[in-house]
């Protein structure tokens, strides 16, 4: 599952859909952890930086980075016991843009954010890419950040940043939050709404925003990347963290070897047929707040 002119490599395990499944990678020197040992920048002075795909556009499999597991490699999501899918939501299919995180960063939950006055969430800060390509799953993709929003979900800071492949035939044109609306009319809105209902399906309350839901600039967006890079570099210190920082950054307080990581994953299962999708994954579901006349 390599990616072409990507240095990284993507090693599929076990069975797509299921409890088992883990996605781990390969940097040119072996195995790697993606949350830390992918730089945050691709580019730093241009302000260029690397994305990880978790979940490709249109598709309803909650994917993340276990960032408790050694190697964090991504998996998918469980409610209970099961894998998690999000719903399809009016008009849209699955997730409405490739979904992942920038490594190297970290929502910090023990730190109260000033705009939000929520504590964080304690993983990598979310990210989403808005270009034409359906990105694939794992893939490292070189983003310009051109804004973010802050979602409160379930009462914690999760930032969401907006950002385009700069290999998009689009992105030379978009340089902040205020060039999407001219480039891509109504996304924005879309974005701010399915946040905002997504977990209504699942019996949830809809979610609120920080700065009443406003879109913030591209400025502030990188200051809140650097803020979580900050808080990122502050948990690779931690003699005993509360999530896996195995690393191969020299300096980091727990540093391990290939054989280590190699022994993990020859541990995992082979490659299988995928589970089964449940049936429920493909209802459609009609959020609306007025109620439906009385027929």
């Amino acid at each position: 599952m390599a990616h072409s002119d990507s240095p990284y490599q993507a090693i599929e395990k076990g069975n797509i859909y299921s409890s088992n499944y883990r996605l781990y990678f390969k940097g040119p020197n072996g195995l790697i952890s993606p949350w830390h040992d992918i730089p945050i920048y691709a580019d730093e002075q241009n302000k260029i930086f690397n994305m990880i795909v978790e979940i490709p556009r249109w598709t309803n499999a909650k994917m993340e980075i276990a960032t408790g597991e050694p190697l964090n490699p991504i998996k998918q999501d469980e409610k209970n016991n099961a894998p998690r899918f999000v719903h399809n939501i009016f008009p849209h299919k699955g997730y409405i843009w490739n979904y992942g995180a920038i490594p190297q960063t970290w929502e910090d939950p023990e730190h109260k954010d000033e705009h939000t006055d929520a504590l964080g969430d304690n993983d990598p800060i979310d990210i989403l890419e808005i270009g034409e390509k359906v990105q694939k799953r794992g893939a490292v993709v070189q983003v310009k950040i051109l804004g973010v929003i802050a979602l409160l979900d379930e009462g914690e800071t999760d930032w969401k940043l907006i950002s385009i492949d700069i290999t998009d035939p689009i992105a030379q044109f978009l340089n902040d939050i205020h060039d999407v609306e001219s480039y891509f009319p109504g996304l924005l809105a879309a974005t701010f709404e399915w946040f905002r209902i997504y977990k209504v399906p699942a019996g949830k309350k809809v979610n609120s925003f920080g700065f009443n839901g406003q879109f913030k600039e591209r400025a502030f967006a990188h200051s809140i990347i650097e803020q979580t890079n900050g808080f990122w570099k502050k948990l690779m210190q931690e003699q005993s963290p509360k999530l896996n920082t195995q690393t191969r950054i020299e300096g980091a307080a727990h540093h391990v070897s290939e054989d280590q990581w190699k022994a993990i994953l020859d541990e995992q299962p082979s490659v299988g047929p995928p589970q089964p999708i449940p049936e429920s994954v493909d209802k459609w579901h009609y959020i609306n707040a007025v109620k439906p006349p009385k027929l």
